[in-house]
């Protein structure tokens, strides 16, 4: 088994059809698979061998998407970094998977260069590097069949924990990949007919295995941009082409105070959301502005991502639907005790879909499941008769903002290295447009004073964008149980002015 024989298939069954449009550039599957070839074999001879880690540290393009599929192709293991990162937090997972081989762009050499003492990273494609991707691919051939790998075999490694303490690289198998995405295509009656648009970072597993990996295995088209730009984006849905709609709660958000959003829409017919829930009012206007409905589901990176779906034929607002095929879904306590429809409980997941653990983390592996291979999502929901699905609450402390995960001890160790910090949490409050604001409680050392903008600049130095808080509340101090850890759940409560 090997995910990029969904590729082989798609172009040998529809070669001439458009595969991926980047910009100007159109590519049909014959093409695509060919590059891809091209890519594998290239890699071949410049040493990498089955199993080999091999690492992507760029924005999207058709290029990311011809060097992933190569790796795949060629029985490697892509390990996918995402380009947002900054070199603190990419240090920690380069030395934790240590990558043979890396792609990145150019602007990133000199940084990427410095990993070599490591001892581990022998080839740098890029511009300027060890070879560019032109010559990588000169060196290949644009015949080659992908090497079968077991079905357990990992194939892609996609990074959820924060950059403190022991990364944790979610290892997805062949199987567990494409049967997520097979049931993908089932609910969502996906065809060769369909041009899905995403913006959405191929590193985060809702763009990588829901639309992109999804789509290919469809022999749809992908109408790529390298980051979400409402102008373009609106550009591209107004041209009629693109049927399908992906993206976070925060862009719907935004897209409902458009005007003429139903005709700017152009020929969508499908939109789903996913990485935070959507409020039902929101979900509401959108299908009395638009006649869609947003379908959402329940998913996690160890469940690459496919958990619950729901329905097309009986959507039901607020919920995320009843688990797919394959899936099994209980809710426990905390003893692991199987709870009651309509109690709520920890949802625990089981299915061919599900990761078998986390990279060289054996500790956060075992913590991870409960017997028989029950996967543990730290999630808190509730089932009722029907068996839909309603997330309660979170028992881990992660903030979803924008659809972006926010993992708050991570953003507090950095608060604490500044001199005017005596204590701090950090915590996420609700908000229309965010899902969640990451907004982070601080008391001052005596005498100390905080400047919310000294602050915001300083985390931008050693955080992406989107874990940077939005908002700094001073306080006196924070609440703690008699064993002195802090209380946020209270800290939350008292933003939502419950106490």
């Amino acid at each position: 088994m090997n995910v990029a024989t969904n590729l082989e298939r798609s172009a040998f069954y529809f070669k001439q059809r458009p595969a991926v449009v980047d910009g100007t550039l159109e590519v049909t599957y014959g093409r695509f698979n060919e590059d891809v070839n091209k890519v594998a074999t290239g890699l071949m001879k410049i040493g990498m061998a089955p199993g080999d880690y091999v690492g992507l540290y760029a924005p999207n393009s058709y290029h990311w998407l011809v060097f992933f599929f190569g790796i795949l192709k060629a029985g490697g293991i892509a390990v996918c970094f995402s380009p947002l990162l900054k070199k603190n937090e990419l240090d920690l997972l380069m030395i934790h998977s240590e990558p043979k081989i890396l792609f990145t762009w150019e602007e990133k050499l000199d940084h990427m260069r410095e990993y070599r003492k490591d001892g581990f990273l022998e080839k740098i494609i890029s511009q300027g590097g060890d070879y560019a991707l032109e010559d990588l691919m000169e060196m290949g051939t644009p015949t080659f069949q992908a090497i079968d790998r077991e079905r357990t075999d990992t194939a892609v490694i996609l990074f959820t924990g924060g950059t403190t303490g022991v990364p944790k690289g979610v290892m997805l198998s062949h199987e567990n990949i494409n049967a997520s995405i097979q049931t993908v295509i089932y609910n969502e009656r996906s065809t060769e007919n369909d041009r899905a648009l995403c913006f959405l970072p191929l590193t985060h597993v809702f763009g990588l295995m829901h639309v992109t990996n999804a789509t290919i295995l469809s022999a749809g088209c992908l109408e790529m941009l390298p980051a979400f730009d409402l102008e373009k984006v609106l550009d591209i849905l107004e041209q009629g082409n693109v049927t399908k709609l992906y993206c976070v709660p925060t862009v719907y958000v935004r897209m409902l105070s458009l005007d003429r959003l139903k005709e700017r829409l152009g020929a969508v017919r499908y939109c789903f959301s996913a990485a935070a829930n959507m409020a039902a009012e929101h979900v509401k206007t959108w299908k009395e502005m638009t006649g869609l409905s947003i379908y959402e589901g329940y998913g996690m990176t160890e469940a690459a991502p496919c958990v619950t779906y729901n329905h097309r034929f009986r959507h039901v607002i607020g919920s995320v639907g009843t688990e797919v095929w394959g899936v099994e879904v209980q809710l426990r306590d905390e003893s692991g005790n199987q709870v009651h429809v309509g109690q709520r409980g920890e949802i625990c997941v089981r299915g061919r879909n599900i990761t078998s653990g986390y990279l060289k983390n054996p500790e956060a592996t075992k913590e991870a499941f409960w017997d028989s291979g029950w996967f543990r999502s730290g999630d808190v929901g509730q089932l009722d008769e029907d068996g839909y699905l309603y997330i309660v609450d979170r028992i881990k402390d992660m903030v979803i903002t924008g659809g972006e995960n926010v993992y708050p001890r991570e953003v507090e160790e950095v608060l604490y290295t500044r001199p005017e910090v005596q204590e701090c949490a950090v915590i996420g409050i609700p908000d229309k447009e965010w899902g969640e604001k990451v907004t982070a409680y601080i008391v001052p050392k005596p005498g100390e004073k905080i400047d919310p903008n000294v602050m915001k600049a300083f985390l931008k130095e050693h955080l992406s964008s989107f874990k940077v808080p939005k908002e700094y509340r001073v306080v006196d101090d924070l609440p703690k149980s008699g064993a002195g850890k802090i209380l946020k759940r209270e800290l939350r409560e008292r933003a939502k002015g419950k106490v």
